[in-house]
């Protein structure tokens, strides 16, 4: 089993990117019934969780982040996505997904880099 996320990059304040997590192997079972949560983490601090959503699709938003990102599921596909509108610089981070519950080993995350 396998998390791997994509979609990070260098951007300027204002902009926006869409992060993707696929997850590959035998897990469908796994990932359809359970919560699902983007984190954030950068260097010296821990990780934060910033989005999470249900199935059926209840969502959650950190303050920081409520009315610029929005989480997304593809249970069919086994992927969890993020958009992120109006980047700041305090949303430069590493991104990584996982279930909430019953974490899965951490891939190797995103990097989202937001320039002021």
């Amino acid at each position: 089993v396998r998390l791997v996320e994509s979609g990070g990059g260098f951007v300027q304040a204002g902009g926006s990117l869409r992060l993707s997590c696929a997850a590959s192997g035998s897990i469908t079972s796994f990932f359809n019934p359970r919560v699902w949560g983007w984190y954030r983490q950068v260097p010296g601090k821990q990780r934060e969780l910033v989005a999470s959503i249900g199935s059926p699709r209840s969502l959650n938003y950190a303050d920081s982040v409520k009315g610029r990102f929005t989480i997304s599921r593809d249970n069919a596909w086994k992927r969890v996505y993020l958009q992120m509108n109006d980047l700041k610089p305090e949303d430069t981070a590493v991104y990584y997904c996982n279930s909430l519950q019953e974490p899965l080993p951490w891939g190797q995350g995103t990097q989202v880099t937001v320039a002021s």
